[in-house]
């Protein structure tokens, strides 16, 4: 599992970004899927949750994970989620111990957080869409809500798909250009005429600074590019493969 400063070594936090090494899936999802959605054998998936969790120290009941929709809505976390009943949110916070927030990834965005001085954590699930609705906004919002300072608040952003693998048309490009013109810098030229690389990891980071978090680590790999590692949902759209597992981060209060 990987960890990142500044999220790393604090007192009372334990967080982790998940490759897939070490989970009892096989075929599509070898490794350690933890994706509740995919069509991987339901006893594999959850022996992989339990073997993540036991990573962090927590047994499996205590990580809790939403049904996630690209949205910016944020769930306020006091007790796990009923089973079977996930709430559809792309975020959680709580000021409980005990409890490991979880994001689902193969591709997007996970973003862990934490104010170490209120005792509040955060998780965010940030694709494209996610992001540019405000789901980081929302999460930082939420935390705050819980008592913590924007000021005092942590982040880590996980393996994503990086900008070399990430080719988009000439619509998605003129989307962030509207927005604002600065956007131009998230953008290389890729090899096919009218089609560029898109930084996903610098726009969530450049979001994140501008809503005032100015401590924030970054992963440096590449979900579509290591598939030794990580799933991807790129990559298996490129191979025409029918589905695709799913890695975890989780951020957890010590109890």
């Amino acid at each position: 599992m990987i960890t990142l400063e500044p999220l790393a070594g604090l007192p009372g936090i334990r967080h982790a970004f998940f490759t897939r090494a070490g989970g009892v899936s096989a075929g599509l999802y070898a490794g350690l899927n933890c994706g509740l959605g995919s069509n991987d054998a339901p006893e594999a998936v959850a022996e992989n949750r339990t073997r993540a969790m036991g990573m962090l120290g927590l047994s499996p009941d205590r990580l809790v994970t939403c049904y996630q929709i690209h949205s910016p809505d944020v769930v306020t976390v006091d007790t796990p989620f009923p089973p079977g009943q996930p709430p559809r949110a792309d975020a959680m916070v709580t000021a409980r111990p005990g409890l490991a927030l979880g994001i689902l990834t193969a591709d997007c965005v996970p973003v862990l957080f934490c104010d170490p001085e209120a005792g509040v954590i955060g998780a965010a699930h940030a694709g494209w869409k996610g992001a540019v609705g405000g789901v980081l906004e929302a999460t930082l919002a939420a935390m705050a809500g819980l008592g913590a300072r924007i000021e005092h608040i942590r982040a880590g952003i996980g393996p994503h798909i990086a900008q070399r693998s990430y080719e988009v048309g000439p619509e998605f490009r003129a989307r962030f250009l509207a927005e604002n013109a600065g956007h131009a810098a998230l953008f290389l030229p890729s090899t096919r005429p009218d089609h560029w690389l898109f930084d996903l990891g610098r726009y969530v980071e450049q979001r994140l600074a501008a809503a005032g978090v100015s401590s924030c680590g970054h992963a440096p790999h590449d979900t579509a590019g290591e598939e030794d590692l990580f799933f991807s949902y790129r990559r298996a759209t490129l191979r025409g493969e029918p589905d695709y597992g799913r890695g975890l981060s989780a951020i957890a209060l010590t109890p």
